[in-house]
This record gives C-alpha cells, structure tokens and sequence, in this order.
C-alpha cells in the first residue's frame, strides 16, 4: 500500500487539492453577493430566495442532528456541547477557539477521567 503522503504527491499536493475544493465555494458565495441583492428586488426572486433559506436551514438542522448524534457519546461530551453553544452564543467567540478549545477539554478529560 502507498505511503498516505504519496496520494496526494506531499504538501504541493495536498495545498493544490485544498484550493481545489475550497476556492470554487469562495468564488460562488463572492458572485452571488453581487448579485442576489439586485434579485431580491424583484418579488417572485425574493420568493424563491426565501425558500431556498428555508431548504438550506432544514438541510442545516438535519446534519447538526446527525453530527450531535455521532458526537455526543457521554456525559462529558453533552456538557462540553452545552457549554461551547452557550460560550458561542453570549461571547461569540471565533469558532476555532472553541473546536481548539473542545480538543483540550476531550484530551484533559479523556487523560484525567479514564
């Protein structure tokens, strides 16, 4: 079997895969910035605009179950759940600091508790 660092032929490749998946997504929200407020105008736009909100809100809601589903194995998992939404809401801290923050309590609890 390759070395996992040989499928993507090392750094140079996995930078050329991470733009590869990541820029088309930044290029479409940008475009669509400059135009969805000219489609807003118009009324029939705007309608379909909000159900497609509405489609991606649901769509939302369901992969935060799945994913709560998958992550929340323990007592310790819910209130670090518990905790980082409350932190998020009333501090609206830069979420990396709370998934870097989630790693630490996972290792510190995991390291001290089993």
């Amino acid at each position: 079997m390759a070395h996992p660092e040989s499928r993507v032929k090392g750094w140079p490749g996995a930078v050329v895969a991470t733009v590869g998946i990541f820029l088309p997504s930044f290029l479409f929200v940008g475009l669509l910035g400059l135009v969805v407020p000219r489609l807003r105008k118009s009324p029939r736009m705007a309608a379909f605009l909000d159900g497609v909100n509405a489609g991606a809100l649901a769509l939302m809601a369901s992969v935060t179950w799945a994913l709560s589903r998958a992550a929340v194995v323990d007592p310790w998992t819910a209130l670090l759940g518990i905790a980082s939404a409350i932190l998020l809401i009333r501090f609206k801290p830069n979420p990396t600091w709370l998934v870097l923050g989630g790693g630490l309590a996972g290792f510190l609890i995991h390291g001290l508790i089993r």
